[in-house]
């Protein structure tokens, strides 16, 4: 599928499924599903009625992500994919850092996320992840100056990884439970995943396709250290900063701030979007399946994914679904209607859909009242409170109905 082109006149971010893909090797075979997530359907009234509505928080230039720093429960950081992050504190913006002169931004390359440390309080130390001049992907460490304003002189390059191609470039960084730094890799672009003999999602060689952990401060002489309970840090050929592999462009991932489960949303290639679980540290060596298979549908003839894990949620592309945007778990104690449910979306769908997941399984699949066009990203804040971000500019809270 080709990348999409959006009312606002701009390329979809980091979601799309790549300009690049060939139709010639396009799959005939269409998602399979469950029946609990077959249908699509609105929530129940009793649902809708307490369940959420969206505020805006204001208008962005081509948002991609939100969040905010651990106990900062005044502030939300908004990510610009032409390379600013802007803070909001109720309704003035300011902007907190500005590399635009730095990022290669447009179709799914751009200034991608953003990451504060589990000791930002003291530290100041935050991490983003952009697409450089040279078209690699870049981790980059940056300290504060103040509340409001980063140090742009203060930048510590953390990792680089070659790129050969503009699009599936991942782009999410997360401090997982563990405190570790969780960062998504996208399969290296172009379609089928075409750079080595399998690919690069299968190759335990290559960081990409995967999402890597690991510790970002540095250390004897090291720009980061690889954790040595990394599931393949001892064996030989494999690269010791993968945690999970198989997948060909995780855009959106999250942890469950109660329970620590790990939900993936991975792009699929030109059939099936597909949402990943696994339970707090099942995520650990697991192989999503890409490019195999493409969700639960077979892609590569031939090819295997012993033991995969196979996702809870697929969506068919001849259904309008184009490019999933994976979400959060709710655990805002205002959303009572959404309390414990999964929430995702995609690019071609102007509703927020929502599920319950569990270990091999979703239930209660289904749409929610609420509509946001465009939607690029979910997040949170320090408080649990839930975003929605539109490419097309706005940027939403949920609020009880």
């Amino acid at each position: 599928m080709g990348l999409i082109a959006l009312a606002a006149g701009v390329v979809l971010a980091a979601c799309g499924s790549g300009g690049d893909d060939t139709r010639a090797a396009q799959p005939t075979a269409t998602a399979t599903a469950t029946p609990a997530e077959t249908a699509e359907t609105p929530a129940p009234t009793a649902t809708a009625s307490r369940g959420a509505r969206l505020r805006s928080i204001g208008r962005f230039s081509s948002p991609v992500y939100v969040t905010s720093p651990p106990q900062d429960r005044r502030r939300v950081f908004v990510v610009e994919q032409a390379g600013r992050i802007m803070v909001v504190s109720g309704r003035r913006k300011r902007t907190f850092l500005d590399i635009r002169g730095q990022v290669t931004s447009g179709g799914e390359q751009g200034l991608l996320s953003v990451a504060f440390a589990p000791d930002y309080a003291s530290s100041g130390r935050f991490y983003v992840y952009f697409t450089d001049k040279s078209s690699d992907q870049r981790v980059v460490e940056y300290r504060r100056a103040s509340a409001t304003r980063a140090d742009a002189g203060s930048a510590r390059l953390v990792l680089r990884m070659d790129d050969n191609e503009g699009n599936h470039n991942g782009g999410l960084l997360l401090f997982g439970p563990d405190n570790l730094l969780y960062i998504g890799t996208g399969d290296g672009g172009g379609g089928g995943d075409r750079h080595g003999a399998r690919g690069n999602a299968q190759n335990l060689g290559s960081l990409l396709g995967k999402i890597l952990r690991i510790d970002p401060a540095p250390s004897g002489g090291r720009a980061y250290t690889v954790p040595g309970d990394n599931p393949f840090v001892n064996r030989g050929g494999a690269k010791g900063e993968i945690y999970s592999y198989g997948l060909r462009n995780p855009w959106r991932f999250s942890f469950d701030r109660r329970t620590g489960d790990l939900t993936i949303g991975d792009v699929g290639q030109n059939a099936v979007e597909e949402i990943d679980f696994v339970r707090r540290g099942r995520g650990a060596g697991a192989n999503f399946g890409w490019r195999p298979f493409e969700g639960s549908s077979r892609y590569t003839p031939g090819e295997s994914a012993p033991g995969h894990v196979r996702p809870v949620i697929n969506r068919s592309h001849n259904d309008g679904w184009c490019s999933i945007t994976g979400g959060v778990v709710v655990r805002d104690r205002s959303l009572s209607g959404l309390r414990g449910r999964y929430l995702f979306g995609d690019i071609c769908k102007s509703r927020i859909y929502s599920a319950t997941l569990s270990a091999g399984r979703a239930t209660g699949v289904r749409a929610t009242s609420m509509r946001i066009q465009s939607v690029s990203s979910f997040g949170e804040d320090a408080r649990g409170r839930v975003y929605a971000v539109s490419l097309d500019g706005p940027v939403y809270r949920l609020v009880p109905r």
